[in-house]
Order: C-alpha cells, then structure tokens, then sequence
C-alpha cells in the first residue's frame, strides 16, 4: 500500500527524510527557477551526484549552498 504525500497549498510538503533531490526539488527549497539550479549545478556550484543516468542533489548540499553565500562578501551595486 503506498501511503499519500503531504500536500500543502497544492503542493508537495518538503519530505525531511529524503537523502537525495531531485534538481528540480532543491530548486523549490532555494526558492530559484529551476533553470537557474541547473546553471548552479552545472557550474559546481551546488553539488551534485550521478546516480545511473539520473542527477541528484545531496539534501545537505543545499543548506551548505546557503552557507556558502552567506559568507561571501557582497558585490558593490
């Protein structure tokens, strides 16, 4: 028996216990397009896996992401 997902507000709640996300779940937790995660992971910037011919995002990757925009100083305008 599969058991339903946690829907909120029409969309899936963030599931705490998965290990691996798919791109386009890590670019709903940042809050970012999901062309724009591509870009980042493409780039190196947010790590990544290849698990067979799929990419998966690490969900730890993505706080360590946050962590380290945090800690770069800001651009001038």
């Amino acid at each position: 028996m599969v058991e339903p997902r946690a829907v909120v507000a029409g969309k899936e709640a963030a599931d705490s216990s998965l290990v691996l996300l798919t791109v386009e779940e890590a670019a709903r937790r940042l809050r970012i397009g999901r062309t724009t995660c591509f870009r980042l992971v493409r780039a190196g910037e947010i790590e990544s896996v290849t698990v067979g011919r799929l990419r998966r995002v690490p969900a730890d990757a993505v706080p360590a992401y946050v962590a380290k925009l945090r800690h770069q100083p800001a651009e001038a305008a």
